[in-house]
């Protein structure tokens, strides 16, 4: 179905370049100043590339290459590109996390799309963070926008051993604690692990909010899985450069695409992916950025009924660019069928049905058919309970079968430092079935809520053959982790969530098909201890981490600032 095109003085930049006036003189003589000429810019679209390029950014290394092929489709299509560089979250660089900064570049990147004379955007991002971050700052702003990923990097290899970012690296930093690989092995492995652009290239959160960008309707169909080194990813710059010229014709704004249903559908992929559980902290904040309210419990009743298809690492595996090769996000989509909202919009123009029609597996180990899952339900688990009134998450694809249902006694640390000094003391009173918790690293608490999940197991019981224990704490985990971890647990114990009342020896009690996390301590005893709690002092005396501190949201309502959820509010800058 065709729509009513825009007319050019129907622009966002009309009011820039078209107008007779002093203004507009400074405009087009600024313009000029740079090389530009009246044909770049007179009644052509423009658009806004926002760049998250940076020198320490590996996974956006090809990015300052791909921009050129983004403005040559841009180019082809009539419109004028003007690329704006925005922050760079590096996730393996940036401390203490680059959840801290995500806000940071929604913010900018709402700002750039508001104050400039932007018709239509394309956001490059991939790394973690920068792809909730685009698409939060895109939506509020709502001018039209297509996301470009960065795509996964290309298979690691170590001695004939394929390599995966992050699961094995903390495979095999616990044989090296463990002393069985050495330092030469090691180096070995440091060298082989990341070889080519790209962001990480096992299921973590990366490849996840990818597909999940996909599922969204945001991304050109099949886009998000091609690795960052195969010449299709330049096809697909080019591409999406080309159709965001006529996004801005036809005006498809982000608020036409995402729905709740077009959340629905990204929830439901990252169920089938085994996707990681920061999925759940930033599609909570990117819904509500859409005004679709998106709780915790959607979650929960799509993982009960959505299978686990991927078989990809640390769930399964398997690696992205086999998952590419196997037929991708769209194979996988297709064979998921009426779990998914198949009339939901995309910015192709056709439905999400119409771009799964001819889809194919081409191998049925790496995408697995629904008669022959890697789980019968989705890879993640919503629980609540005394410990987690407000809910935490468990990435159950990830986690060991027989800790689902475990009760233990509590060893706990009161910050990372603290879990860092004493985690392989001789002296630590742990054994197997002991529960670690660690508080102290939730959204205030971190600040900004690190990957600091996934607790290490006590050097002694490693050293015993032991792999997995429970593990609970307020942070975050990578999605390349893996074991029996409950995270996000909220209210976070920096804000006073009884996690901050919990003392060694307690006794918790995980019970992940009853979606429970109780703390087995009498109400009286909760109380003598919650009247003798200090609220930790602000860790941030100035500046943005102030802002943060003063404005954050919890977990469960996606961390986003209470100051940010939703469009509009803002009016469009007076040019005078």
């Amino acid at each position: 179905m065709s729509r009513p095109r825009l007319t050019a003085e129907q622009l966002r930049s009309h009011r820039w370049f078209g107008v007779d006036t002093m203004r507009s003189f400074g405009h087009k003589s600024r313009a000029k100043q740079m090389g530009y000429d009246a044909e770049d810019y007179s009644g052509r679209p423009v658009i806004g590339i926002v760049n998250t390029w940076s020198d320490i950014n590996p996974c956006h290394t090809h990015f300052r290459e791909r921009v050129e092929d983004v403005k040559r489709g841009v180019h082809q299509a009539g419109g004028f590109p003007l690329e704006l560089p925005a922050m760079s979250l590096s996730e393996p660089f940036q401390k203490p996390t680059t959840m801290l900064y995500r806000n940071m570049l929604a913010m900018e990147t709402e700002e750039l799309l508001r104050s400039y004379p932007i018709d239509g955007c394309v956001l490059m991002g991939g790394c973690d963070k920068t792809t909730p971050g685009l698409i939060m700052g895109a939506t509020s702003v709502d001018v039209p926008s297509i996301f470009l990923p960065a795509g996964p990097m290309l298979k690691g290899r170590w001695k004939g051993v394929t390599l995966g970012s992050g699961s094995d690296t903390w495979k095999y930093w616990a044989q090296r604690r463990a002393g069985t690989i050495g330092e030469k092995e090691w180096g070995e492995i440091e060298d082989g692990i990341a070889r080519s652009p790209g962001h990480c290239m096992t299921m973590g959160t990366a490849s996840t909010m990818t597909a999940a960008a996909e599922a969204l309707g945001l991304t050109l169909s099949g886009g998000s899985s091609i690795p960052a080194a195969f010449s299709n990813h330049r096809q697909l710059a080019v591409a999406t450069g080309r159709r965001v010229v006529d996004l801005v014709w036809e005006d498809v704004k982000p608020s036409e695409v995402l729905t709740r249903e077009s959340f629905e559908n990204a929830v439901a992929v990252v169920m089938a992916m085994g996707g990681s559980t920061n999925a759940v902290i930033h599609l909570v904040a990117m819904a509500g950025r859409a005004e679709v309210d998106l709780p915790l419990e959607v979650f929960d009743e799509l993982s009960r009924v959505v299978p686990a298809l991927a078989n990809i690492r640390p769930s399964g595996d398997y690696l992205m660019e086999d998952f590419h090769d196997a037929g991708g996000l769209r194979g996988l989509m297709a064979e998921l069928g009426e779990l998914l909202h198949r009339d939901a919009v995309t910015v192709n123009g056709r439905t999400l049905g119409e771009n799964l029609d001819g889809a194919e597996i081409h191998d049925a180990d790496v995408i697995r058919r629904r008669d022959n899952p890697l789980s019968e339900q989705g890879g993640l688990a919503v629980l609540r309970g005394s410990l987690a009134p407000d809910g935490c998450v468990i990435k159950t694809s990830a986690a060991s079968p027989e800790l689902l249902r475990h009760t233990g006694e509590a060893v706990v640390f009161d910050s990372y430092e603290d879990m860092d000094a004493r985690i392989d003391a001789d002296d630590l009173d742990v054994d197997e079935n002991s529960v670690l918790v660690l508080r102290g690293a939730g959204p205030l608490g971190g600040p900004g809520m690190p990957e600091w999940g996934m607790l290490p197991i006590p050097k002694k019981l490693l050293q015993r053959g032991v792999t997995d224990m429970v593990r609970i704490s307020d942070a975050r985990m990578s999605g390349t982790s893996y074991g029996t971890c409950v995270l996000h647990v909220a209210p976070e114990s920096f804000a006073g969530g009884p996690l901050a009342l919990v003392r060694d020896g307690d006794l918790v009690e995980l019970d992940v098909p009853g979606r429970r996390l109780d703390l087995h301590v009498d109400a009286e005893e909760l109380e003598r201890r919650r009247a003798e709690w200090k609220q930790p002092e602000p860790v941030f005396a100035r500046g943005y981490g102030k802002l943060f501190a003063k404005h954050i949201t919890q977990a469960d309502k996606g961390c986003d600032f209470d100051f940010l959820e939703g469009t509009g509010g803002a009016p469009e800058p007076a040019i005078h």
